[in-house]
């Protein structure tokens, strides 16, 4: 008669005090009272005989785990002491759990509480706590129907579009690189007190909720305030524009603005001296808003489809004009410059939007065309200094659907013959989804997984003059997995970058998997890791934004760079990135740049990676979602986890 295994086992723990394990194929011999003098764990129920097992060649009992985190556990259960510092305690928690070792699990997780301060490393600079729901907003008027301003009914026609030869002067100072977004359903929306978008203006932010928008300032002596909560809205935030330094107009010059958009409509606050806030109007454009931000006091609203809104803060109008299908936009001083689908690149003096009132034109002016008429997916433009002997000149970089990078520049010299193509580059195989042009680089990114090629810019007198056929800096990548589930995250509040003054190093800003409460700075010329940021309560970052605040009073003072960070429970963490830069440059810079293999699986431990989804192909971005709860399952694209594994995959081969 064949005796079951389960008695086997169990005699041989009743009649031998020497256990033989065979731990992933490496030989453990101990004592029956060293596995089991904690109760209830693995090993009790294994030599109790409740647990079937099997036996190697020799008859020791053999178990599928790694045999190096299995040394550590059994010390742990010989001398019950632990040494943190030699092993990786995530990893040994892990095992432990799987064992049943309730002290030893209590240990790790009290290691792991005492290295995460929650007053943060040296870098943490601040924290904002959630802020109370506010009560729901009175319905004033229908957002659906049509837009009444002055008492009269707006009412828009298509405005054929002018040609243009000639690049308008005295564009002032450059703004910031825009993208524009796929439009998330509202659907989607799981958590309503996750933090959705955070952006910023001077020295306030304004930070998006699912149906709210809060307003805080920064004072030296009194530190950040909440100054602003607007009603809470009947549908779901998806943009946010801020605009803290209103010059002038009938608002009064200490008034501030902040706006929110939801599918195709728009809510426009003032805010006052005293922290109240006044409803200016519900504006719609008629299309989902896919970029929101303003020019001056203008506020600006555009879409894909070719719909552009404008409101102006000194005639208090709202109107919206067709263009065709709009793929980028940048902006310079009181210009709106547009890059879209037929190959062109537009642009639009706001400030003369007043002047044009009677036949509703805004001066739709198209000022380049591209040679191969490619649609123009990423737009930067970058403004020089102004001197006195040659006034000031303009440059553009743009990315096409096909991969292709081109710079054009206008001078002062050649302001009769209109902006003339000055150097090509044809290094992406995918679609520019993101480009920037600085003072000394010039940094493309395209849909391969947030690709990124860098270039460094020279310049005779400030002005460009890079040799043709340069050979690019540096290449690598910014792997950012999205969240297919859609578990309530807003694809404008995680944009990779880069982040910075045009003039100085500029930073990506990396999370790779949407459910992490870790961030990768690198800086955008190299790719090179400036620092990592953890958040100081464990809590999920659902979005993030880099904002530089003005200095204070003190004569010599200059602005400083901080990331803010938007988490799953409401909270905004602040960190100094000035100092992590002035640190950095103290030292030589590690070549590590994002995650190392050890830190992706790490963090891909915590997902669920599903290879039956079929890749997203579009010229998009790839843009992140967030989920809310730790234990909520994960799924990415099959392309995607492939790159994971090769790490060094895709059109465009990264270093």
């Amino acid at each position: 008669m064949t005796i079951p295994t389960a008695y086997c086992i169990a005699d041989m723990a009743r009649n031998g005090d020497i256990i033989h394990l065979n731990v992933g194929g490496k030989r453990f011999s101990t004592s029956r009272q060293t596995l089991t003098w904690v109760p209830d764990s693995f090993f009790s129920s294994l030599l109790s005989g409740r647990i079937s097992t099997l036996k190697d060649e020799t008859g020791a009992i053999f178990i599928d785990r790694d045999p190096s985190l299995f040394t550590p556990i059994l010390n742990f259960l010989r001398t019950k002491e632990l040494f943190p510092r030699s092993i990786n305690v995530h990893l040994l928690m892990h095992e432990a759990e799987f064992y049943g070792i309730t002290p030893l699990v209590r240990k790790l997780q009290l290691c792991d509480e005492l290295d995460r301060s929650s007053c943060g490393s040296v870098l943490f600079n601040g924290y904002l706590p959630p802020p109370v729901y506010p009560a729901k907003r009175r319905n004033r008027h229908s957002v659906a129907g049509p837009q009444y301003m002055g008492g009269r009914a707006m009412s828009m026609e298509r405005v054929p579009v002018r040609r243009s030869n000639t690049m308008p002067p005295n564009l002032g100072n450059a703004g910031i690189l825009g993208k524009l977004c796929r439009y998330p359903p509202a659907s989607q929306v799981a958590d309503p007190g996750m933090v959705r978008i955070v952006c910023g203006h001077h020295n306030w932010i304004a930070v998006a909720y699912a149906q709210f928008v809060v307003c805080y300032r920064v004072k030296e002596s009194t530190g950040w305030q909440q100054v602003f909560t607007s009603p809470r809205l009947d549908w779901v935030i998806d943009r946010v524009a801020l605009n803290a330094k209103v010059m002038g107009g009938s608002l009064g010059d200490n008034d501030k603005m902040v706006a929110v958009a939801s599918g195709t409509e728009i809510i426009l606050w003032t805010i006052c001296p005293d922290g109240n806030g006044n409803e200016i109007g519900v504006f719609s454009l008629n299309v989902p808003v896919e970029a929101l931000f303003f020019v001056g006091n203008q506020l600006i609203a555009t879409s894909h489809t070719g719909k552009v809104g404008v409101w102006n803060a000194v005639t208090k109008h709202w109107q919206n004009q067709d263009v065709v299908p709009i793929n980028s936009y940048d902006t310079a001083g009181s210009f709106l410059i547009l890059g879209c689908n037929n190959g062109s690149i537009y642009y639009i003096d706001v400030q003369k939007f007043p002047l044009r009132m009677k036949d509703n034109d805004l001066l739709v002016t198209e000022l380049y065309r591209d040679p191969t008429e490619d649609a123009i997916t990423a737009l930067s433009v970058y403004l020089t200094p102004k001197t006195s002997d040659s006034g000031n000149w303009i440059e553009i970089a743009y990315g096409t659907s096909s991969g292709t990078v081109r710079v054009i520049v206008q001078h002062p010299e050649t302001v009769g013959s209109g902006p003339q193509l000055f150097q090509t580059f044809s290094v992406h195989r995918s679609p520019v989804t993101k480009i920037m042009l600085s003072e000394k680089h010039l940094i493309s990114v395209c849909a391969d997984n947030n690709h990124v090629r860098t270039w460094t810019v020279t310049r005779f007198r400030g002005m460009i003059s890079t040799q043709p056929g340069s050979t690019p800096l540096t290449s690598f990548k910014i792997l950012s997995l999205e969240d297919t589930d859609g578990h309530g995250g807003c694809a404008a509040g995680t944009e990779i970058g880069p982040y910075g003054e045009r003039d100085d190093q500029q930073v990506f800003i990396q999370r790779v998997v949407p459910d992490t409460d870790k961030l990768y700075v690198r800086l955008s010329s190299n790719g090179k890791r400036v620092c990592e940021v953890r958040s100081v309560d464990g809590t999920s970052i659902t979005s993030f934004m880099v904002h530089e605040c003005e200095g204070s009073s003190r004569i010599g003072s200059r602005p400083r760079r901080y990331l803010f960070s938007g988490h799953a429970n409401g909270s905004i963490q602040m960190w100094d990135l000035t100092t992590a830069m002035e640190i950095a440059g103290k030292v030589d810079i590690r070549a590590l740049g994002g995650p190392t293999e050890e830190e992706l699986l790490e963090l891909l431990d915590q997902c669920d990676l599903a290879l039956t989804r079929t890749p997203d192909m579009s010229p998009a971005a790839s843009f992140t979602h967030s989920s809310t709860p730790r234990a909520s399952t994960c799924r990415y694209a099959a392309r995607r986890l492939w790159y994971c594994q090769r790490h060094k995959a895709g059109p465009c081969t990264a270093t």
